[in-house]
């Protein structure tokens, strides 16, 4: 990536999960969401809003509780 570019960030996912206790694996097995899905996920690649609204749903949250846009460093 070039340096100052712009990005979301799902670091808040992980630790919004953890907080409802919910776990990738339950992601997968009980709510459906595909490893391609995690993967990007966990990359900070692109997902598309049907996934980030079916996460804001399964984790009962809100989309900052999730996704941070902020500058690459």
């Amino acid at each position: 990536m070039n340096p100052g570019m712009l990005m979301i960030k799902f670091d808040r996912l992980w630790e919004t999960m953890k907080q409802k206790n919910i776990s990738q694996y339950a992601l997968l097995k009980k709510y459906g969401v595909s490893s391609g899905q995690l993967d990007r996920l966990r990359k900070n690649s692109n997902v598309s809003t049907y996934t980030l609204n079916e996460l804001c749903r399964i984790l009962d949250c809100r989309l900052e509780d999730i996704a941070e846009y902020c500058e690459d460093e």
